[in-house]
């Protein structure tokens, strides 16, 4: 069932929100300082002999955390207070911060143990994001969320020109140590923006899933929806080969450009104004173009402009490349991004974005060092040509995998399944559940009939049911029986109350439309266990 399409605010609207608008500065200057400290890491290590190895590394650390941490930080988020989650996360970031600050001060900071606190400041942000990002749709209306995950996308971007510039200031000046100071410093104005937030008890979820059931029940909804699926993949499939320019920026500055650590920040400020640009733009951009046509121009955009930056001879020619690679990397990744915030129903929000933020840093983790490793036995510009040819071959893939707009559905959770009547009260733990379900179908209706029960088959196994059957009865050649089973009791309440969307209510009539009756529907559960002899 779609609702009318929402009438949508400008690239700026979100902000006129005052709790989104302090939270949203306040996690700029922290993400300025975690890209400082990205930068100060690296540049540690520009000057050791196998840097082309070992740069890509802090990237890979940075974002291997993301890997075990983003989904069962997604799980918690959907169960508890999202502003107590992040203020846990920025005192954890200022601790980290400050003790990497201090012993680099002292001298005691080796190469493996700053990789070691890198993977702590990663683990702080394989958490952040995932509470942070589906906290948006709470602080906005609907009909801005595309606009305000851009402006999330903005925040990126911006900390990301910022940090690598005032970080290459502060070490021209003062060295690496003040760094990770800064680093520590930035995180204060979260905190302090979350701490005067009062978040409205209306907007925390009244039911609180277990932590394992949880984490089931996210996999399960991502594993049966098609839709997200395919977002994750081309996600996948443009960040894996584009990753080679976050990875290889260092060694471009140092290597192809000559650069020292301010230069290396001004490369970083031409991808982050591009980035920049492309947020505040890219609605005036989608008003135009559908969204596979404007991922597949910036696929080409951004490889032809990765490929030339190893081909210009100077610096101020690879500006503007880097500029239009900046541009494209956000244009893709807030595209897949929003329509991913928008197609999400609120039960499970937050772990499908974790999932996200995990293919997103996943293949930063593996495909940074590949990258270094192609560097170290081929050379730098084979591993960006190589690079741009991948992203290049991403743009055909709206042919085959379009990315429907989302931003018309009906997202809402409904309780359509009404109160369940039985014999007796059941156990929460009970289970497992099958759910019988009996339709009669004329002979006539019945190819339409099984062509709809797939539809209800993934609305069954992606709110909760762990398996789905349907059988024709062999003495009666119009009925059919659907079989699903649920974990536990519990479970199964929750797909009655708090998981069914509009879509789920509309294969369900597509359904029940083609019964010659009102289907009818058992509940089956365990036997009680049998009473023990008396003694």
């Amino acid at each position: 069932m779609a609702a009318p399409t929402p009438k949508r605010g400008g690239s700026l609207a979100p902000l006129k929100s005052r709790a989104f608008r302090y939270l949203w500065l306040a996690l700029i200057a922290s993400s300025v300082g975690a890209w400082a400290q990205t930068v100060g890491a690296q540049w540690m290590f520009i000057n050791d002999p196998a840097a082309a190895t070992v740069v890509p590394l802090v990237q890979t650390a940075n974002a291997l955390p993301a890997l075990v941490l983003a989904f069962p930080a997604g799980v918690i988020a959907d169960a508890f207070d999202r502003r107590w989650l992040l203020l846990g996360v920025q005192i954890y970031s200022v601790v980290v911060s400050s003790t990497l600050a201090i012993l680099t001060f002292l001298g005691q900071m080796t190469p493996p143990l700053l990789l070691g606190f890198t993977t702590l400041i990663g683990a702080g942000l394989a958490v952040q994001i995932p509470v942070w990002q589906p906290l948006i749709a709470e602080l906005v209306p609907r009909s801005q969320l595309s606009a305000a995950t851009r402006l999330d996308q903005l925040n990126v971007n911006v900390a990301r020109a910022l940090g690598p510039v005032i970080a290459g200031l502060i070490i021209a000046n003062l060295g690496v140590a003040p760094v990770f100071v800064f680093t520590a410093v930035s995180s204060l104005a979260l905190i302090v923006a979350l701490l005067a937030w009062r978040r409205p008890p209306s907007t925390a979820g009244a039911s609180r899933e277990r932590f394992l059931p949880a984490l089931r029940s996210g996999g399960r909804y991502i594993r049966h929806e098609p839709t997200v699926r395919l977002i994750l993949l081309r996600l996948a499939a443009f960040v894996a080969p584009g990753m080679a320019l976050w990875a290889l920026l260092p060694l471009l500055a140092s290597r192809r450009f000559g650069l020292h650590a301010d230069g290396y920040g001004v490369l970083f400020a031409a991808l982050g104004l591009g980035a920049m640009t492309a947020a505040l733009t890219l609605g005036r951009v989608l008003a135009r173009l559908s969204i596979d046509v404007l991922l597949a121009g910036a696929a080409l955009l951004f490889a032809g402009s990765l490929a030339l930056t190893v081909i210009v001879p100077s610096l101020l020619p690879a500006l503007p490349l880097l500029f239009v690679a900046g541009y494209c990397w956000t244009a893709s990744a807030s595209t897949l991004n929003a329509e991913l915030q928008l197609f999400l129903p609120t039960w499970v929000r937050a772990r499908a974005l974790a999932a996200n933020m995990m293919v997103f840093m996943g293949c930063s983790a593996i495909a940074s060092p590949v990258w270094g490793l192609v560097t170290a036995n081929f050379g730098l510009e084979v591993a960006i040509i190589a690079a741009s040819a991948l992203v290049a071959l991403t743009a055909p893939l709206g042919l085959i995998a379009k990315v429907p707009a989302s931003g018309h559905l009906d997202r809402s959770t409904i309780s359509y399944w009404g109160d369940v009547s039985l014999g007796f009260e059941p156990e929460p733990d009970a289970g497992p559940i099958v759910v019988s379900i009996d339709y009669e179908v004329a002979e006539e209706n019945q190819a339409a009939f099984l062509a709809a029960m797939d539809d209800q088959r993934r609305s069954r196994l992606r709110t909760g049911s762990s398996r789905w059957e349907l059988y024709r009865v062999g003495e009666d050649a119009t009925r059919f029986v659907e079989l699903f089973w649920v974990s536990s009791w519990e479970e199964h309440l929750l797909q009655h109350d708090g998981r069914l969307t509009p879509a789920d209510q509309e294969a369900e009539d597509a359904v029940a439309a083609l019964a010659v009756r009102t289907p009818e529907a058992r509940h089956l559960l365990p036997p009680p266990e049998p009473a023990s002899d008396a003694e």
